[in-house]
């Protein structure tokens, strides 16, 4: 009975080391705590643009992974760009801005 009981054991042992690493980050997939956290950030980045007068009209999407805020799609002048990453910086929470805008 020992013999049957020592394989199982390592087997299970085995099992949720397997299941505590599909829930661990990669560097190109977030955990899932990760996830959660940059849902909120991505939402108040977004608002932040959106509630920008000057920036109304441009077409901006926002991504976030691990705390880096990436600001894609399309404005209409360089200053507007510009205000739409100090925006993205100015909120709390954000690591950094990567600008992948374009002019229209």
């Amino acid at each position: 009975m020992k013999n049957i009981i020592r394989p199982i054991g390592y087997f299970v042992v085995a099992a949720i080391a397997v299941l505590a690493m599909g829930c661990a980050s990669t560097a190109k997939q977030e955990s899932t705590g990760q996830y959660v956290d940059d849902a909120p950030l991505t939402t108040k980045v977004k608002a932040a643009i959106f509630n920008e007068p000057s920036l109304k009209s441009a077409e901006i999407n926002v991504e976030t992974f691990k705390g880096v805020v990436q600001l894609s799609g399309f404005v209409s002048s360089t200053a507007a760009q510009t205000k739409a990453v100090q925006i993205a910086k100015s909120v709390a929470g954000v690591q950094s801005v990567k600008d992948d805008m374009r002019l229209k």
